[in-house]
């Protein structure tokens, strides 16, 4: 089955209207999320990005800075500026590792174990938020975990 001429034209003009684009459907979606973090992580002190990081060292205490970079997805150089932030704030101490003076490893301190109490009803008032049933929340992560594997190996 063939496609008409004027069925290919339209079909390219219409991938040109901003409401088509899924990558403006993700922007706009990324920022109306990290929005809505705000007023919650402005209670606990933290920006979005710094709440990224203590998520990564809650799950994972004790952490190189290479590896909580891969799981960040996050080049040195934007999160060194986060860690000297959270550790300036007493949330966070890095630390040479023995037998390998080249590799940082990053430690909880008190404080930030503690805060991570505080920080339990962050996920939920977000869940609200975006007003998803677990199973639309399940298939979303996917979705958008699949899009982030196929673009990042395109």
């Amino acid at each position: 089955m063939s496609t008409s001429t004027g069925e290919r034209a339209e079909r390219a003009e219409a991938s040109l209207l901003l409401d088509d684009q899924l990558c403006f459907a993700l922007y706009a979606a990324s920022r109306a999320v990290t929005a809505r973090y705000r007023p919650l992580l402005d209670e606990l002190g933290l920006t979005y990005p710094q709440y990224l990081v203590m998520l990564a060292l809650w799950e994972q205490d004790s952490i190189s800075v290479r590896d909580l970079g891969t799981a960040l997805q996050l080049e040195s150089s934007t999160l060194s500026p986060l860690l000297k932030r959270l550790e300036a704030a007493g949330l966070l101490r890095r630390e040479r590792r023995p037998g390998d003076e080249r590799s940082i490893a990053i430690r909880l301190t008190d404080a930030g174990a503690a805060l991570r109490e505080r920080a339990r009803d962050v996920p939920p008032a977000i869940g609200d938020a975006m007003g998803l049933t677990p199973e639309q929340d399940a298939l979303t992560k996917q979705l958008l975990r699949l899009i982030a594997e196929n673009v990042g190996t395109a």
